[in-house]
């Protein structure tokens, strides 16, 4: 029995890249969302793929079009197709058309699939599992997080920089500022450069707005606040969490491993960014008491940025054959 095709623009992104290891159940037709020319061959240190150029058969032939390029190879395909799109981006998240998608975190879905749908930012993601799953086990008060932003969010180009800027200040050299406008390497950053073409303080109201959808009241609204890390991949959090009552953390954490997470409890080291690289779903651990409040506990959690959108998306995709 044949594959369905699945047309996948930007197969040349770090999000395309795991994608394309991920669709083992598709026929893949990589398109290179930035060549208009013919085939191009695309190398770097462990992979080897040749990709097509985004064109109209080609998406028209396929069963599903997943988005992972740009802002102008998304519109492009955009105008050539108006349904069974899968945006890996969020750059369809105002199409009129578009639901925000979350399968991992998400209550059971059995309407008809949206003709564009827009897989929720990771961090949304790993939040909205934690959250709704934390408020099953025990009713939650209030919940404020800490979240590191890995380069990797800027795709390659994000890790390019940050690994040219580490070389550069060992060798004390100038460091280049295209991405971060700032200097990103060993540093902890509130914001990013002024003359950055990203902010942190959009993607918090991204990542605020995706989890009060995959929410929907199912547990409160935590406080967030976003950091850009100096650490090239895989997403990182400290959430304090305040109870109604005082909590059985032991029976908290039972519940959470029952939920699907990975427990770290005090038996292994706390998850990080680097373990939990090429994992699938989310890590919890270093789950502590507040020695200032009787009702109130810590919790860390990890998870992989990019492998969180791709099993998101490959869920989605798998409603659609």
């Amino acid at each position: 029995m044949a594959k369905p095709k699945l047309a996948l623009v930007g197969g040349q992104t770090l999000l395309g890249r795991e994608i394309r290891e991920q669709a083992t159940m598709f026929e893949v037709l990589a398109m290179d969302s930035t060549d208009d020319e013919g085939k191009t061959l695309v190398r770097d240190a462990d992979d080897l793929a040749l990709m097509s150029p985004v064109d109209q058969k080609g998406i028209e032939s396929a069963a599903i079009v997943m988005l992972a390029g740009d802002l102008e190879s998304t519109a492009k395909v955009r105008k050539m197709r108006a349904k069974d799109l899968i945006d890996l981006t969020g750059i369809l998240e105002i199409d009129p058309s578009a639901r925000l998608r979350s399968p991992l975190s998400e209550p059971r879905r059995g309407d008809t699939p949206a003709p564009v749908e827009v897989i929720a930012h990771p961090a949304a993601t790993m939040l909205a599992l934690f959250l709704s799953t934390l408020e099953a086990a025990a009713p939650v008060e209030r919940s404020i997080g800490n979240l590191f932003h890995p380069a990797s969010e800027f795709g390659t180009p994000g890790i390019t920089e940050l690994q040219q800027q580490t070389i550069a200040l060992l060798s004390f050299q100038a460091v280049p500022k295209q991405v971060f406008d700032t200097q990103a390497a060993f540093a902890m950053l509130a914001r990013l450069g002024e003359e950055s073409q990203h902010k942190i303080e959009k993607i918090e109201q991204r990542v605020l707005r995706n989890l009060a959808t995959l929410l929907k009241g199912m547990a409160p609204m935590p406080s967030l606040r976003i950091s850009q890390a100096p650490v090239f991949h895989g997403l990182s959090a400290s959430i304090w969490v305040e109870f109604k009552t005082t909590p059985d953390l032991d029976r908290i954490g039972e519940l959470l491993k029952k939920a699907g997470l990975d427990l770290h409890d005090s038996t292994l080291e706390p998850p990080n960014n680097v373990g939990i690289a090429n994992q699938d779903g989310v890590a919890v651990g270093a789950i502590e008491a507040d020695p200032g409040n009787p009702r109130a506990a810590w919790f860390w959690l990890a998870a992989d940025n990019h492998r969180l959108i791709a099993q998101n998306a490959m869920l989605v995709a798998k409603e659609r054959i």
